[in-house]
C-alpha cells in the first residue's frame, strides 16, 4: 500500500517537472521568435520611412462607422412602451498629397454624417423615418513652393458646408495666399494674411462675405495600428469679429483585427453667423453657444 502511494507521488512529480520544463522551453522559444519578429518589424518600418520620404503621391483614408437599432413592444417599464429607435453615423478622412523637392500639393476630405430615429408607435403623428443628424463636409487643397525645409509660399482653397440638409446654405469658401510652416513631420501650419471668405446663402440672411486672415493647423499621423488626425481652422475677419469663425475636428481610430477597429470623432465650432441665422436674430443679439458633435463606433481602415 505504501509502495503504491510512494510510486504514485513519484510519477506525479516526474510529470509535473516534465511539464514545467516543457513550458519553460516553449516560453524561451517564444521569446526568441518575438525578438526576431521585432527585429524584422523594425527593419520594415525603416524601409517604409525611406519610401515615405521619396517624392511622389501619398494617399490614404480611414473612417468610423457607428450605429444601433432597437424596438420595444409593451415595455411598460419605460415612458414610451411601444418604441422604435436607432441611429447610424459614418465619418471619412481621406488625403491625397503630392510631395516633391521644390513644391507640394496637399488635398484632404472630411465628412461626418449621422441619421437618428425615434418613433413612438402609439403616436400616429410621430415621424417614423430617420432624420438628419450630424452633417459635416470639408474639402481643402493647399499648394506651396518651398523656400526652405520648413517654409513655403502657399495658396489655399477650403470649402465647407452640409450635404444632407441645406447644401451650400450656408456654404463657405476660403481662398487666400501666404505662407506654410512645417516645423516637424506630419504637422502643417498655414498662415494666410490675404484671404477672402465667400459665404453662400439663399435669400436674405445674416451671412456676409469678407476679407480676413486664415490660419490652419493640421496634424495627421499613423503609429502602428493607430490613426490620428486633428485639424484647427479659423478665419479672422478684418471687417468685424462677428464675421469670424473657427472649427476644430479630431479623428482617432485603433485597428483591432485586420482592417477593423474602433473609432472616435469629435468636433467643436464657433460661428456667430450660423447661430444668428438659426435663432433668427441680428448678429448683435445672438447667443453664440459653442457647437459640438461626437461619433463613436466601429472603424474601417481603407
Amino acid at each position: 500500500m505504501n509502495k503504491k502511494l510512494i510510486l504514485s507521488v513519484f510519477l506525479l512529480l516526474v510529470v509535473t517537472l516534465s511539464f514545467a520544463q516543457t513550458k519553460e522551453e516553449l516560453e524561451a522559444q517564444k521569446a526568441e521568435k518575438q525578438a526576431e519578429a521585432d527585429k524584422f518589424q523594425g527593419e520594415a518600418n525603416a524601409l517604409q520611412a525611406q519610401i515615405d520620404a521619396l517624392p511622389g503621391w501619398r494617399t490614404g483614408a480611414f473612417g468610423t462607422i457607428g450605429g444601433n437599432l432597437s424596438d420595444f413592444s409593451n415595455w411598460y417599464g419605460q415612458g414610451t412602451p411601444n418604441l422604435s429607435s436607432g441611429s447610424f453615423g459614418i465619418t471619412l478622412n481621406a488625403f491625397a498629397n503630392k510631395i516633391e523637392d521644390k513644391y507640394f500639393w496637399r488635398n484632404s476630405l472630411l465628412t461626418n454624417l449621422n441619421w437618428v430615429k425615434f418613433n413612438d408607435k402609439d403616436d400616429d403623428t410621430d415621424d417614423d423615418s430617420f432624420q438628419n443628424g450630424t452633417d459635416v463636409f470639408n474639402i481643402s487643397s493647399l499648394y506651396g513652393r518651398n523656400l526652405s525645409k520648413t517654409w513655403a509660399i502657399s495658396g489655399l482653397a477650403e470649402y465647407r458646408t452640409t450635404l444632407l440638409d441645406n447644401f451650400n446654405d450656408p456654404g463657405y469658401l476660403d481662398v487666400g495666399v501666404g505662407a506654410t510652416w512645417t516645423p516637424i513631420e506630419n504637422l502643417i501650419v498655414v498662415i494666410h494674411p490675404l484671404n477672402y471668405n465667400f459665404v453662400f446663402a439663399d435669400g436674405d440672411s445674416v451671412f456676409e462675405s469678407s476679407m480676413g486672415a486664415k490660419i490652419v493647423a493640421d496634424y495627421t499621423r499613423q503609429i502602428g495600428a493607430i490613426n490620428f488626425k486633428t485639424n484647427f481652422s479659423t478665419f479672422q475677419s478684418y471687417e468685424s469679429s462677428d464675421l469670424s469663425n473657427w472649427t476644430w475636428t479630431n479623428s482617432f481610430s485603433y485597428t483591432l483585427w485586420k482592417m477593423i477597429g474602433v473609432g472616435f470623432d469629435f468636433g467643436l465650432r464657433s460661428n456667430k453667423q450660423e447661430a444668428a441665422n438659426y435663432q433668427e436674430v441680428d448678429l448683435s443679439d445672438v447667443d453664440n453657444k459653442l457647437q459640438s458633435y461626437y461619433t463613436f463606433g466601429l472603424s474601417y481602415k481603407f
